[in-house]
């Protein structure tokens, strides 16, 4: 028997709503049998092949996306705190995890969520080379081990591929879902996808 194809979840460490999305989709695909497979990106890289920009670049969007940010996370009960600085560079987090998954993807997992809860729950700034350290060794790696990691360039280069992996597969934003070749943009779209595995097509 066929093992279940897995859902593909898009990520950029300093995505909010990618943030809040991370926190729902494990339980969203166990109830419908599928695993998940998640993949660090950044955000900058796939708006420049979108020739997109962030909404909080827009004056007129700003405030709105601010306050959708907590409200979105306060809706779906998950603590939120507005970092500052925000938005960061996320690159060093984002090769952390793919060194973590070069070894065991569930680690990169469980670094995904603490990454992205530092910077959202916490205020931790992961664009900072000691605050990330610090978070690094928290999680078990150690600091030094940690920078090293950052400025190796097999793991720049395996970020690099990774992105543009996923522009290839038409992403461009965070969350960006990928559930059966169906593509889905947005913490928003999260009914959306559980009908959608539901077998509503």
């Amino acid at each position: 028997m066929n093992a279940p194809s897995p859902i593909h979840f898009y990520f950029d460490f300093s995505s909010p709503y990618a943030y809040i999305a991370s926190e729902w989709i494990a339980a969203l695909a166990a109830r419908h049998g599928r695993p998940v497979r998640w993949h660090a990106i950044l955000l900058g890289v796939t708006f420049q092949a979108a020739e997109l920009k962030s909404p909080v670049s827009y004056p007129i969007k700003r405030e709105y996306s601010l306050r959708d940010f907590a409200r979105s996370a306060r809706m779906e009960g998950v603590p939120y705190v507005m970092p500052s600085p925000f938005p960061i560079p996320s690159h060093n987090a984002a090769r952390l995890f793919w060194w973590l998954d070069s070894q065991d993807p569930q680690r990169a997992v469980d670094w995904a969520h603490a990454g992205l809860r530092g910077f959202f729950a916490r205020g931790i700034n992961l664009s900072d080379m000691a605050a990330l350290q610090g978070l690094a060794a928290e999680f078990g790696i150690a600091p030094e081990q940690a920078a090293a990691i950052c400025a190796d360039p097999v793991w720049k280069d395996r970020l690099r591929a990774e992105n543009e992996a996923a522009i290839a597969a038409g992403v461009f934003g965070a969350p960006f879902f990928i559930v059966d070749g169906e593509p889905f943009w947005g913490n928003d779209r999260k009914h959306q996808i559980d009908r959608w595995l539901g077998g509503e097509r």
